[in-house]
């Protein structure tokens, strides 16, 4: 209750009923299952390793630009609930399941202007409205409404296509859905049946319903109860015949099983290998550039615009996140990178012990470069350089 608190006190916003007219009204395919891909093992499984990859991106900001608090607040802390981490895993899980996200900036109670946290916002039940010309974003925290003016809001899309305001709808995942859906239906039921009936005994008799059940029960007792260590099942000529019913646990075929799961990884550009932790550098580096490189990118771009003026983007002034592809590299190219970079003086020590994840030292923020190294057009200069170094030399032993 004290954040909704918090929330009502920093957000002045105006309020706009439904009766305004509604630009682009998103209903997503998939909010949660009876339908939904966010109840769905599998892509659960995939959008959460997206989104925690994602989680991971380090906000920085490009440029001389000293804002502190800025930085603060992209880096630790964007809002009262949740570290940056949470702040981006939520936000892209939620891009991820509806193709639209939201960013709403939480404005200081002293100045007007100045946003002082972000807070990510689904886009179902959101909706954007125009009045009087400026379009307003209408969202829901808890079921309570509020709204914004939509330019002062960070809006990351995915699929973004035929509407002008939002991206489309995960409409074309849901044969995929429905097949995994009938899948572990069927396996279960399959499980179900081949565990439930071992024999079929016809009686020879007709006899009533109850009577029938007792036979059942008695039969059952007498032939498959613990007691029956033999293994011999023996009955009387009250039953015509008693077959044993081969009953074998439903399978599903492992060719269909992966052409579904191929559709899962395809859809949301993901391998199974990095939903399960185990992919080498090279299918990671690919990952990254395919998958999460784009998000970062938007991402970046959107907070760029929505938390600087336009003067300091001209200045060269942007939020971009990072990540290092090093972090996922084997130690040998780790090696190999930073033997090359430093000995020409493009990283320093304490980048060079950050790659292997050891703390900085003093004092290791110096560049070094190797001296025997020569600009090939002063090759002759460095020879005679050399060669009188080598005459001096010889003087001195002589003397």
């Amino acid at each position: 209750m004290g954040f909704l608190n918090y929330f009502k006190e920093k957000r002045k916003v105006r309020y706009l009923t439904n009766s305004f007219k509604v630009i682009n009204n998103y209903t997503p395919a998939f909010s949660t299952f009876n339908g939904g891909i966010y109840e769905m093992e599998l892509t659960r499984s995939a959008i959460n390793s997206i989104a925690i990859h994602c989680s991971k991106l380090n906000p920085v900001i490009n440029g001389n630009y000293k804002h502190k608090k800025l930085s603060k607040l992209l880096g630790t802390k964007p809002n009262y609930l949740m570290t940056t981490q949470q702040f981006l895993q939520k936000l892209f899980t939620i891009l991820l399941c509806e193709n639209n996200a939201f960013i709403v900036p939480i404005y200081s109670d002293y100045t007007a202007s100045e946003i002082i946290g972000l807070y990510p916002i689904r886009s179902s039940g959101a909706r954007i409205v125009n009045d009087e010309g400026v379009d307003y974003l209408i969202y829901k925290i808890n079921q309570e409404e509020y709204a914004i003016e939509y330019e002062k809001v960070g809006h990351l899309r995915n699929h973004f296509y035929t509407k002008e305001y939002i991206g489309e709808s995960n409409l074309p995942l849901m044969p995929t859905m429905d097949l995994l859906n009938t899948q572990n239906e069927g396996i279960k039921e399959g499980i179900k049946n081949s565990a439930s009936i071992r024999f079929l005994a016809r009686l020879t008799n007709t006899i009533l319903p109850d009577h029938l059940k007792k036979e059942r029960k008695a039969l059952t007792e007498a032939n498959l109860g613990s007691d029956n260590n033999g293994g011999i099942m023996i009955f009387d000529n009250k039953y015509a015949e008693v077959k044993e019913i081969d009953s074998k646990p439903f399978i599903v075929d492992a060719e269909q099983m992966n052409i579904i799961k191929n559709n899962v990884f395809n859809y949301f550009h993901i391998s199974e290998k990095i939903i399960q932790n185990n992919a080498n550098e090279d299918e990671w580096n690919a990952f990254y550039e395919g998958t999460i490189e784009p998000f970062a990118i938007q991402l970046g771009q959107v907070l760029t615009n929505m938390l600087m003026e336009n003067k300091d983007i001209e200045k060269g002034f942007g939020v971009i996140f990072e990540s290092s592809k090093l972090e996922f590299a084997s130690n040998k190219t780790k090696l190999e990178f930073v033997t090359q970079m430093f000995d020409r003086g493009q990283i320093t020590v304490n980048q060079s012990l950050s790659i292997f994840h050891l703390p900085p030292v003093e004092d290791g923020d110096k560049r070094y470069i190797r001296k025997e190294y020569t600009e090939v057009n002063n090759l002759d200069k460095e020879v005679l350089n050399n060669e009188q170094q080598g005459t001096n030399s010889g003087n001195s032993s002589n003397g």
